[in-house]
């Protein structure tokens, strides 16, 4: 829906990411229904919708009807929301309707919640509120005979609100990942917004996303969206749709740290690109990282070297046996190096931390070594969001970046990550072994090369204590890139030779 023609006024919920996907925050002044099973952060959810108004001075009310107040108190804390602080200043009431330890709970068909609404309305008027949260209806519906008790109860609680003229998230259960949006089946009909967390488990791993169902009369952005929760901040959303092609693009080269290499990209990889570098297992992936990182430190440029296969000493070590003294560049501060297992966290909360540690550094150059290493904690299609944040990420700061990817097989072979971001990449470096009359050597090609031309021959190129040495082209011996070997006689390749060659006699084409 064009803008112009969204008459709808919206309140930002302060929570990164979700603003927007909803295309400026929730609709103000209404009701919106958060739905999601167990552990979806229904009341992370809510309570930091709240704390966004408090930060902002404004008045907010928290309807709690699971946890003690005393109990919310505490958990919020480790967002660093100061809760106590809020409610002394007048900012922040809640209203407790939670279970007492001594309470039965009784089914009545009877209930009704005029005596809850008294006391909501009182509290919203208490701190002239603009914001409430209730968690959750599931625990207050329960003691309702039937459905339609449910609905007409719940029509009352929105229309309470409309009417004091806060904005509020209900957040409801549900018992399933799919199917019914909420436990009574009628929740969903009754508010004009859905909102629909999900914690779902994929090939053993679980996966935590956001889904706008509805937003009554006004647009938002469609399909799932990944997040995830991190003490100090709460709910962190990673909106894919926001990554928009608008960077700038300059065309100014920068060293790879191998002049030979530069030569063959065409004088060096652009400055705002992004490079895979792709080959087996010991090929040179991470001593193209170090040349990369040592070359911008060279030139007084921050480099930021994030490592998920070989510890902070393992690269120190075998940097210094390539002649690159990572220890002073560190010291210097030209050098920052990050290094951890993926597996210690999600792949959404590692995206989330490399881009807080690209904010912090500032780096020229980054280089993430390897992709392949984070393949292992993800579905295929979280990794894939993954590369596309973080290429976002980086392409926005105007930055160069390096990605490595390790192929499965020793000779020839793509990788997975390879095959998934190829088209994300600008540039495109394959390493492969060639196995020649009996011994193992290496050979060096760049496949792509986006807005520039770049030499297309397959190079032999050594490694040794003073780094990579890029040779002469291979002349007599075809699939590499693939693993087939065909060794080729020098009377064949220059029968090959001659069939291609110009005929410097022959007329000009027409």
């Amino acid at each position: 829906m064009n803008a112009e023609y969204d008459a709808i006024e919206r309140l930002p919920t302060g929570i990164p990411g979700f603003d927007h996907i909803a295309n400026g925050g929730l609709p103000r002044g209404r009701t919106t229904l958060l739905s999601g099973t167990a552990g979806s952060a229904k009341t992370v959810f809510a309570a930091q919708f709240l704390a966004a108004g408090a930060l902002r001075g404004e008045g907010v009310v928290f309807v709690t009807f699971e946890e003690s107040p005393d109990d919310l108190r505490r958990n919020m804390r480790g967002f660093g929301w100061d809760i106590p602080k809020w409610e002394a200043e007048g900012l922040w009431a809640f209203v407790d309707a939670s279970p007492q330890p001594d309470q039965e709970l009784l089914v009545m068909g009877s209930y009704d919640l005029g005596a809850l609404l008294a006391r909501i309305e009182h509290a919203v008027r208490r701190v002239k509120a603009t914001r409430i949260s209730m968690d959750s209806l599931g625990a207050i519906f329960a003691r309702l005979g039937d459905t339609r008790l449910v609905r007409d109860e719940l029509f009352r609680i929105v229309s309470t609100l409309k009417r004091l003229g806060v904005t509020g998230v209900i957040t409801a259960e549900r018992a399933h990942e799919n199917g019914e949006i909420a436990r009574f089946g009628v929740e969903e009909f009754v508010t004009d917004d859905v909102v629909i967390l999900r914690n779902v488990m994929e090939e053993e791993k679980r996966r935590r996303t956001v889904e706008i169902l509805k937003f009554r009369g006004t647009a938002h952005q469609k399909g799932s969206f990944p997040f995830t929760v991190i003490p100090g901040r709460g709910i962190v959303m990673i909106p894919l749709s926001a990554m928009e092609l608008k960077q700038r693009s300059s065309n100014l080269r920068i060293t790879s740290g191998n002049a030979e290499l530069d030569r063959m990209c065409g004088g060096g990889f652009f400055r705002d690109s992004i490079i895979l570098v792709s080959g087996a297992t010991g090929t040179g992936k991470t001593l193209m990282a170090t040349t990369f990182m040592a070359a911008g430190a060279q030139r007084g440029e921050r480099a930021l070297l994030f490592a998920f296969e070989e510890s902070r000493d393992q690269l120190f070590r075998n940097a210094e046996g390539w002649g690159i003294d990572f220890e002073q560049m560190e010291k210097d501060g030209l050098l920052r190096v990050v290094a951890n297992y993926p597996e210690v966290t999600s792949l959404e909360d590692q995206l989330i931390a490399m881009q807080a540690e690209i904010e912090r550094f500032k780096p020229q150059r980054i280089a993430v070594d390897s992709l392949s290493a984070l393949e292992r904690v993800s579905t295929l299609r979280g990794f894939r969001e993954f590369v596309i944040g973080l290429t976002s990420f980086i392409k926005h700061q105007e930055i160069v970046g390096l990605y490595t990817a390790t192929t499965s097989t020793l000779l020839g072979g793509s990788s997975i990550t390879e095959a998934h971001i190829s088209t994300i990449t600008d540039s495109i470096i394959l390493l492969r072994y060639v196995e020649l009359f009996g011994e193992m050597r290496r050979g060096l090609t760049v496949l792509k090369m986006r807005g520039s031309i770049h030499d297309k021959e397959i190079r032999e190129f050594s490694i040794d204590s003073k780094g990579m040495h890029i040779g002469r082209p291979f002349r007599n011996i075809s699939g590499i890139l693939s693993g087939q070997f065909t060794h080729i006689s020098p009377s064949e390749l220059e029968r090959l030779g001659a069939m291609f060659r110009d005929d410097e006699t022959a007329p000009p084409a027409e």
